[in-house]
C-alpha cells in the first residue's frame, strides 16, 4: 500500500512538471505551480481551518514563517520528495 501511495506521489509530481511545461510552450513563460495553490484548489475549506487551528491552538509563529513558506514552494519537489521518502523504506533487498 505504501508503495502504491509513493508511486501516486511520484506520478503527481511528474504531472505537475508536464503541466508547467505545457504552460511554457503555450504561453512562452515558465511559471511554477506552488503547493499551496494545489492544496487550495483541492481542499479550500481545509486550508482555512488548518490555519485557524494551528494559529490558535498550536502556535502563531508555526503557521506564518514555517507552513506558509512550505505552501509557497513549487509543488513538484514536495510531491516527488514525499514519493521518494515513502519508497525508501519499502525497497526490496535481493
Amino acid at each position: 500500500m505504501r508503495r502504491f501511495i509513493a508511486l501516486l506521489f511520484l506520478a503527481l509530481a511528474l504531472a505537475v512538471i508536464v503541466w508547467e511545461a505545457v504552460g511554457y510552450f503555450e504561453y512562452g513563460d515558465w511559471s511554477l505551480i506552488v503547493f499551496g495553490e494545489i492544496a487550495f484548489r483541492l481542499f479550500p475549506e481545509w486550508l482555512n481551518t488548518a490555519q485557524a487551528v494551528i494559529q490558535r491552538y498550536v502556535s502563531a509563529w508555526l503557521w506564518d514563517p514555517a507552513i506558509q513558506t512550505f505552501l509557497l514552494w513549487p509543488a513538484w519537489p514536495i510531491l516527488g520528495g514525499l514519493g521518494l521518502l515513502l519508497m525508501l523504506p519499502g525497497r526490496r533487498r535481493r
